[in-house]
């Protein structure tokens, strides 16, 4: 039987994604075990973290800085935009190093299910990015779910009166996917055979 505070800390930790019961204990049982070197450095990140953490100002993505380390580089291209749903979506496609613009994300997708509306989205910021001028291309990386489509044709229509071409990624994705758990592969060839919407 472990201590409540182990307990509490086994808790959290199965509360995170991808972590049940049985793997958030084994976390602890590893963190006891070295924690001279393990939980000082783990503590350590997560303080850093928890002190530093910004949401940018332009696109919406996590970062330690605002606006982020993406809309901050002078390499990328920043006449095109991919649209992706969440922040997951964003590092996913980033860490497979095959887009060299910027990028916005939503926070979500339309689901009249789940009661998520257009001004539940940002959308706004992304239509101010355009209408500003200066993009060409947008690229819609919805997940290949039903409402991730719904999402990409609601932009498509909100976009079409701007002079910019609308791409998404292309149909190869496996049908209920989500962009984060697709292979470097997968993800390169989707924005390889991205294609105009409509």
């Amino acid at each position: 039987m472990a201590s409540q505070e182990i307990e509490a800390l086994s808790s959290a930790l199965a509360r995170l994604p991808g972590l049940g019961p049985r793997s958030a204990r084994r976390a602890v049982l590893h963190l006891v075990k070295k924690r001279e070197t393990a939980l000082p450095a783990l503590l350590d990140a997560l303080l850093a973290v928890q002190n530093t953490l910004e949401e940018c100002r332009i696109c919406g993505n996590v970062d330690t800085q605002d606006p982020c380390g993406i809309c901050s580089d002078p390499k990328r291209d920043a006449k095109s935009i991919c649209v992706v749903e969440d922040v997951a979506d964003l590092w996913a496609l980033d860490r497979a190093k095959l887009f060299s613009g910027t990028f916005h994300v939503l926070g979500g997708r339309l689901s009249a299910l789940d009661g998520v509306r257009p001004e539940d989205l940002a959308i706004p910021g992304l239509l101010a990015r355009v209408e500003a001028g200066g993009v060409d291309e947008i690229v819609l990386a919805m997940n290949a779910t039903l409402e991730g489509q719904t999402t990409a044709h609601y932009l498509a229509e909100k976009l079409e009166d701007f002079p910019v071409r609308i791409t998404q990624l292309a149909h190869g994705l496996p049908v209920g996917g989500e962009l984060d758990y697709l292979d470097e592969g997968t993800l390169a060839q989707a924005l390889r055979a991205r294609r105009p919407m409509g």
